[in-house]
């Protein structure tokens, strides 16, 4: 049974943005490659941190929200650990309330890009 998950990763800043990119996209078909599916995917660029991890002040942030069997995730999370491009990355599971407001932002941000 797949199960709805939403995940968002920092990748490091000394990457240019067409290689933050690449290395999401590797998720992205790791993700396929396990039977996945993509819901919708966002890439926020480059961002001030709060606070400073391993003295990187910016990271560039990436969004995804998928479809994945629970065994699998901690397959993925242990190969976000291992990657030295992403300084960190947080994956919740969505309940019903999670799903609706995922989905009206999804609305919202596509209805503001149609302007």
């Amino acid at each position: 049974m797949l199960k709805h998950y939403e995940n968002i990763m920092i990748i490091t800043p000394i990457l240019s943005d067409d290689q933050a990119k690449e290395t999401a996209k590797e998720y992205e078909d790791y993700l396929i490659k396990k039977k996945g599916k993509i819901i919708y995917q966002e890439h926020w660029g480059l961002k001030k941190l709060a606070y400073p991890i391993q003295k990187k002040q910016s990271g560039c942030y990436h969004l995804f929200e998928f479809l994945l069997k629970s065994d699998l995730v901690s397959d993925l999370e242990l190969r976000l650990r291992q990657d030295e491009r992403i300084l960190r990355f947080l994956t919740v599971k969505l309940n019903k309330f999670g799903i609706k407001y995922a989905e009206r932002r999804r609305n919202k941000f596509s209805k503001k890009n149609e302007k």
